[in-house]
C-alpha cells in the first residue's frame, strides 16, 4: 500500500530579484524616496522659536515632560484628543487616496517600500543587476561572493543605524544627542532604541521585503473594501495582449496579441507577481511593470499602454469604443472628503481657540467633608493649574456660589489664593480647603483662576458637600 505524503502547509520563500527598469514611474519613485528620506533624516534638525524656556526643536516628542511639539502646535497629555484626530485624519486620508488611486501609498511612500527600494539599490550597485545577483547566490563561496555580500550587508547595517539614530532624534534634542553620540556618551535607553531600530530596518528591508506587504501588513487584506470600478489600479489590456507569444523582428501581428511573453513585467516586480493574471492582493501599484512593458513596446514599435494605470470602468468602456474619463467625484470619495473636512475643521477650531491656561479640580473622596468644632463644614480639593505658556505666571483663585465661604491654601510657607505661582510650561498642584456653614446637603460651586498679568480666565464647576449621603 502506497504511503500518503504529508500535507505541506508552508512553502519555502522563493527569493525575488527585481530587475532594474527606467521610466516615468521609476523616476517618480526616486523623487518620492528622496523627498521622504530627506524629511525623515533632516526634520529633527529644524528649529522653531518658542521662547527662552521652551525647546526650540520644530518636531519633538518630549517623553520626559509629557509634551509633543509640531512647529506652532503644542500638545499636552490632557489633549490626547488631538492625537485621536490625527489618527482619524490619517486613516480616512489613506482610505480617500486608496479609493481614487489604489495602493499608491504602498507603491511610493510607505516606509517599507522606501527602505526596501534603498536596500535593493545598494544591492544592485555592489552585486549587479538581476541576472548577476541570481548567479552570485548560486555560485560557491569564494572571494568575490564574500566581499560583495559582506559589503552589501555592512552598508545595510549602516543605513539601519542611521535610520534608528534619526528616529530617536524625534524624542531628544537633536544637536545635543548628536554631540553625545560624537563623545560616546549616549544614554543606555537611547542606545537600546537605536540598536532595536537598526536590527528591524535591516531585517525588514534586507530580508522580509515583500513578505511584510503580503503577510504582515493588514492594509493588503482590507484594501478591496475601498476599491470600486473607478479606482485606479495596474491593469493589463487582455483584449490587446492576447493571445501572447514570442516575437521576432519582421513578424507581423495578425491574429496574435501584442504581449510577446518576455516576462519583463514579472522580472521588475518587487513582489514577484505576474500582473497579466489580473489584480492581486500582493500588488503595491508601484508601476514598475508599466515602465518595463512600455520599454518593450518601444522596442517592437507598438503603442505603449499594454500595461498601465487603469480602472475597471475604463476597461469596459474601451471595449464599447467610449471615451475614458476618470471619475473623482463619486459617493465613496464624497463621504471620505466630508469626514476629513469635519474632523479637520474641529481640530483647527480647537487649535485656534486653545487656551494657554486650564484649571482642573478634584474633590476629596474620603472624607467628603469634615465638621469643625465650631460647626463649620470644611471640604478639601486638589487643584491643578496648567500654565501652557513659556513664561512663569502668577494666578488668582476665586470662589463663587457659596456665601460666607473661606478659602485657604495648604502650604509649608505663606501662599495666598491671590498669587499662586506656576512655572512656565508646567502644572501647578495646590491643596485647597473651603470652609463654610450651610444647611444645603450638596451645593454646586464655581472656582475661577485668573492670570494676574494678562487677565486670562478659566473656571471649573465642582461641589461643596455638607451632609453625608
Amino acid at each position: 500500500m502506497e504511503q500518503e505524503q504529508p500535507i505541506k502547509l508552508f512553502a519555502k520563500r522563493n527569493k525575488i530579484y527585481p530587475k532594474r527598469t527606467w521610466g516615468k514611474y521609476r523616476k517618480l519613485k526616486w523623487i518620492a524616496m528622496i523627498i521622504t528620506l530627506g524629511i525623515y533624516y533632516l526634520a529633527p534638525f529644524l528649529r522653531w522659536d518658542r521662547g527662552e524656556l521652551a525647546p526650540n526643536q520644530a518636531i519633538l516628542i518630549d517623553i520626559e515632560h509629557s509634551r509633543a511639539y509640531f512647529f506652532f502646535i503644542e500638545i499636552w497629555p490632557q489633549e490626547v484628543y488631538y492625537l485621536t484626530g490625527i489618527l482619524i485624519l490619517a486613516a480616512i486620508g489613506l482610505f480617500f487616496v486608496t479609493s481614487m488611486f489604489g495602493r499608491v501609498w504602498c507603491g511610493y511612500t510607505c516606509p517599507q517600500t522606501v527602505w526596501t527600494d534603498l536596500f535593493i539599490w545598494v544591492e544592485r550597485i555592489i552585486q549587479g543587476d538581476r541576472n548577476k545577483r541570481v548567479k552570485l547566490d548560486k555560485q560557491n563561496w569564494n572571494f568575490e561572493k564574500i566581499w560583495k555580500k559582506v559589503t552589501t550587508h555592512f552598508i545595510w547595517i549602516i543605513i539601519g543605524a542611521l535610520t534608528g539614530g534619526a528616529w530617536v532624534l524625534y524624542f531628544n534634542d537633536a544637536p545635543t544627542l548628536i554631540e553625545q553620540i560624537r563623545n560616546l556618551d549616549v544614554p543606555e535607553s537611547v542606545l537600546m532604541w537605536i540598536a532595536a531600530l537598526t536590527f528591524t530596518t535591516y531585517l525588514m528591508a534586507g530580508f522580509a521585503r515583500e513578505q511584510v506587504c503580503t503577510y504582515m501588513c493588514p492594509y493588503a487584506r482590507f484594501q478591496s473594501a475601498m476599491f470600486d470600478k473607478d479606482t485606479l489600479i495596474i491593469g493589463y489590456d487582455e483584449n490587446r495582449g492576447e493571445p501572447r507569444g514570442s516575437h521576432k523582428k519582421g513578424d507581423d501581428w495578425e491574429n496574435r496579441g501584442h504581449c510577446i511573453d518576455c516576462t519583463a513585467c514579472v522580472q521588475v516586480c518587487p513582489v514577484g507577481i505576474d500582473i497579466r493574471d489580473g489584480l492581486q492582493m500582493q500588488c503595491i501599484a508601484c508601476g514598475m511593470c508599466v515602465d518595463a512593458c512600455n520599454d518593450i513596446m518601444d522596442k517592437v514599435d507598438l503603442p505603449r499602454g499594454l500595461i498601465r494605470y487603469d480602472t475597471i470602468n475604463h476597461q469596459e468602456e474601451r471595449k464599447q469604443g467610449l471615451i475614458n474619463k476618470f471619475r473623482i467625484l463619486r459617493p465613496r470619495t464624497f463621504y471620505y472628503a466630508v469626514i476629513i473636512s469635519i474632523v479637520g475643521g474641529i481640530m483647527l477650531y480647537g487649535l485656534l481657540n486653545r487656551l494657554p491656561l486650564e484649571l482642573h479640580v478634584l474633590h476629596d473622596r474620603n472624607p467628603l467633608f469634615v465638621k469643625l468644632s465650631n460647626g463649620d463644614i470644611r471640604n478639601g480639593y486638589e487643584i491643578k493649574v496648567l500654565n501652557k505658556t513659556h513664561e512663569d505666571k502668577s494666578y488668582k483663585l476665586e470662589l463663587s456660589g457659596l456665601e460666607n465661604a473661606v478659602m485657604k491654601i495648604q502650604s509649608a510657607g505663606k501662599l495666598e489664593v491671590t498669587s499662586l505661582p506656576v512655572f512656565a510650561d508646567s502644572v501647578g498642584h495646590f491643596r485647597v480647603f473651603i470652609t463654610a456653614r450651610t444647611d444645603v446637603e450638596r451645593k454646586e460651586i464655581n472656582l475661577t483662576i485668573t492670570d494676574n498679568a494678562t487677565g486670562l480666565v478659566d473656571d471649573y464647576q465642582t461641589i461643596f458637600v455638607s451632609k453625608g449621603q
